[in-house]
């Protein structure tokens, strides 16, 4: 239905007409978009019309003559009811073609269909509806489309198109979703292009709910998406970390017979392996070659990637060869995602065999590549090996770059290859490689560390401040130095100059001079610098409540130490495994045993493992205060979770227990001693029952121990009669499974006059 308002022709002569003022049109419309222009004529396509054609074209100009008087007024309205003409469609599309502004368009639009008789068709609708879109006139449009609307006109599916693609492209977003659902609800006939657009609208913009709702009604109505709109659906799902749909989405692929396309699977791999789903990733890989779409580089090198994270590096491997065999070319980032992963896991060996055979297959390595596996002998040891690939990489064109020099640099440093590193530096800049600020602060770093203070206060001097490269980090390093030199007093003096410079001191840097100034015994002004960087609003880091914390505690200052802990708390820095360990000492040094034990128990609802550390700080101070049974218990708790305690330590809990004159305690220090024993030969089920020996227990004389497995317990049970086997004591760890057995004679049971029970636990 071209026409708004079709006339109640019936003749053949009327339909012939009406069918070559469309083909007109449309003949129009090609020549118009192809080049043709204003005065472009549609050929002998339209020859019927030909007939009036120059009394149309006369018509159209005048009107267009008129109109060209400037804006729409009393005055151009009068100058065309001069005019007397008659209106036709044509005259007014033509009209309508040639006019730039979109106010006089809607005027003229409106003055014409005041005339008797006369409609407008949809191409006059659907041209100033696009010239409003191009002037941007949006109050003007609504206007129009509702004087539209009010007269009973119904919207033709391309009108439609035109105005969502005008909305889209002003990003007027809530007026395309209320015209597609006018749209909709119109009755107009839709299609599943049109679905196919909104739904990829509606994804651009991210409104995964409205998605969902149109993408039902698209599926009732029988639509279904391309691949095209199902893949930008689920990368853009991907992406905003809303993986719960996409596998829904490709169950409905699977349903339609389509699958996404490489852009949507490399995304949606790339998701899977970020979140270290490598199982599915590896399905999804599989997946692909059989759906058609053929994993490429980026595929394979996502998935090699996660494998490396994983550890997985044969397989790894093994993926890399399955894309060079299918004809891949691997890119930089292939080839280095692999070696970078075997390096960083200490494989330097197996990632330099695969960087030769990278180069066998004649594939590029960059210096990135190079410089990972420098770094990668370095680490190992292999300093000959690292010069060797220094030496080849150039060979083979590729010159060393800045992160070359650093990592031999950082060698020389942490050598202590003073000299070694200066020559370095300077032969960095003959090559044309200038260094940058790690490896100035690496070259500060290796002179402090060589006690060269008054050399590496000149090199910054010199050096990093007229290059720019003195930053918090140098300062930091120097103050550090200072500090360890017992030279306080020129860190301070670097500290205040810090400010003048423009450099603002950081948690880091108060932590390491405050750790300073306790070292030297200035307490009272260590404690007034924490005061003046809370002033100064900077929170400290876990490392600088360390800090305070055992200064603190060392001098005996436990209400500060409780005042600061409580402070760590509110300004929410956690707590780790060194806090707790400190406080736990000197509780326990301090006699205050149980405060470390109720700190203990507040330090595993946190969330902090305990380590050999905690349990020996623990046990420790409750030996020293006589806890003797918390002591044990803690132990015990220790020894469930695999935690091995100190020698002198669990020697010193045994013999404590042995020292004991009840025979309960004599069992306990049995248990101890065996248990510890087990722990420290990682006892088998192949060695125990194999090694009896033999205890002396007080009051009862000599006892033989066996170790044997819960079965073997239980065997040996049946196997001994009850009067000959005399005291079987099970002294079990709650692991369930192995123990240490005690066979006691029976004649030594009849000479102690002592009833004992059958078995003890």
């Amino acid at each position: 239905m071209f026409l708004a308002k079709r006339p109640p022709w019936s003749s053949q002569i009327s339909r012939f007409c009406v069918h070559r003022a469309v083909f007109w049109i449309i003949s129009w419309r090609r020549v118009w978009y192809s080049g043709g222009g204003e005065n472009a004529t549609p050929g002998t396509s339209g020859r019927l019309s030909e007939l009036f054609w120059p009394m149309r074209v006369h018509l159209s100009g005048a009107i267009g003559r008129a109109l060209e008087l400037g804006r729409w007024s009393d005055s151009v309205e009068l100058e065309l009811e001069r005019l007397h003409v008659d209106l036709d469609p044509f005259v007014v599309n033509r009209v309508l073609r040639g006019l730039s502004d979109s106010e006089t368009a809607v005027r003229f639009y409106w003055w014409a269909e005041s005339k008797p008789g006369f409609d407008h068709t949809q191409f006059a609708i659907a041209y100033i509806v696009s010239l409003l879109f191009i002037d941007g006139n949006f109050s003007l449009l609504s206007e129009f489309l509702e004087r539209v609307r009010s007269q009973g006109v119904a919207l033709h599916r391309s009108l439609y198109r035109i105005l969502l693609s005008g909305y889209v492209r002003a990003g007027k977003f809530n007026s395309v979703i209320q015209t597609f659902d006018e749209m909709v609800t119109s009755g107009c006939r839709e299609f599943g292009v049109d679905y196919n657009r909104f739904i990829g609208v509606l994804v651009k913009n991210c409104c995964f709910d409205l998605v969902e709702k149109y993408y039902g009604m698209a599926l009732d109505k029988g639509f279904c998406l391309t691949p095209f709109t199902y893949s930008r659906w689920i990368s853009a799902l991907c992406q905003s970390d809303r993986i719960g749909l996409v596998e829904e989405l490709l169950a409905d692929m699977d349903k339609f017979g389509c699958f996404p396309d490489i852009w949507a699977c490399n995304i949606y791999v790339d998701y899977l392996c970020r979140q270290n789903r490598l199982h599915d990733a590896l399905k999804m890989l599989e997946k692909m070659g059989i759906k058609g779409t053929d994993p490429d580089v980026v595929t394979y090198t996502t998935v090699v990637g996660c494998l490396c994270d994983n550890k997985q590096f044969a397989e790894a491997v093994e993926l890399w060869e399955e894309m060079v065999r299918r004809g891949l070319k691997p890119d930089t980032i292939a080839c280095g995602v692999l070696i970078f992963g075997l390096c960083k896991n200490d494989k330097v060996d197996e990632a330099f065999e695969l960087a030769l055979r990278m180069l066998s297959l004649n594939l590029e390595l960059n210096v990135c590549i190079y410089n990972a596996l420098i770094s990668g002998f370095w680490r190992s040891g292999s300093i000959g090996k690292a010069f060797k690939i220094i030496s080849f990489m150039r060979k083979n064109g590729c010159e060393p770059d800045v992160v070359t020099y650093n990592i031999v640099l950082n060698h020389y440093c942490d050598t202590g290859m003073v000299k070694d590193a200066e020559d370095l530096m300077k032969k960095m800049e003959m090559s044309g490689v200038n260094p940058d600020w790690y490896s100035y602060n690496q070259m500060l770093k290796g002179l402090c560390k060589a006690n060269q203070l008054d050399k590496a206060f000149a090199f910054v001097a010199d050096h990093m401040e007229v290059g720019g490269f003195c930053d918090i980090v140098s300062c930091n390093i120097l103050i550090d130095a200072f500090c360890k030199a017992r030279k306080v007093n020129s860190a301070l003096k670097l500290f205040k100059e810090m400010s003048y410079k423009g450099i603002q001191a950081d948690a880091v840097t108060y932590g390491t001079l405050i750790n300073g100034l306790y070292s030297v015994g200035y307490h009272n002004l260590a404690e007034e610098t924490y005061e003046q960087m809370s002033k100064a609003q900077i929170v400290p880091n876990v490392n600088l409540y360390n800090i305070m914390l055992h200064n603190l505690c060392k001098a005996g200052h436990f209400k500060q130490a409780q005042e600061i802990f409580s402070q760590m708390i509110q300004k929410e820095v956690s707590p780790d495994i060194i806090t707790f360990n400190t406080l736990i000492y000197w509780l326990g040094k301090s006699s205050r045993a149980i405060e470390a034990l109720d700190l203990f128990r507040d330090m595993r609802t946190r969330g902090v493992e305990p380590d050999s550390l905690t349990f020996r700080y623990l046990i420790s101070g409750l030996l020293e205060e006589g806890k003797v049974t918390l002591a044990y218990e803690v132990w015990e708790y220790m020894m469930e979770n695999g935690i091995i305690l100190d020698r002198d330590v669990s020697d010193r809990l045994i013999n404590v227990l042995k020292s004991k004159n009840n025979l309960a305690e004599q069992l306990v220090s049995m248990h101890a001693s065996v248990l510890v024993d087990l722990t420290r030969k990682k006892t088998t089920r192949e060695t125990v029952g194999k090694e009896p020996c033999t205890l002396e227990m007080k009051g009862f004389g000599n006892c033989q121990l066996v170790l044997v497995s819960a079965t073997e317990f239980d065997i040996l049970q049946i196997a001994i009669p009850k009067k000959q086997r005399g005291f079987l004591l099970k002294v079990f760890d709650r692991t369930d499974k192995y123990g240490a057995y005690l066979l006691c004679p029976a004649e030594l049971m009849a000479e102690s006059g002592k009833a004992w029970p059958e078995e003890i636990v």
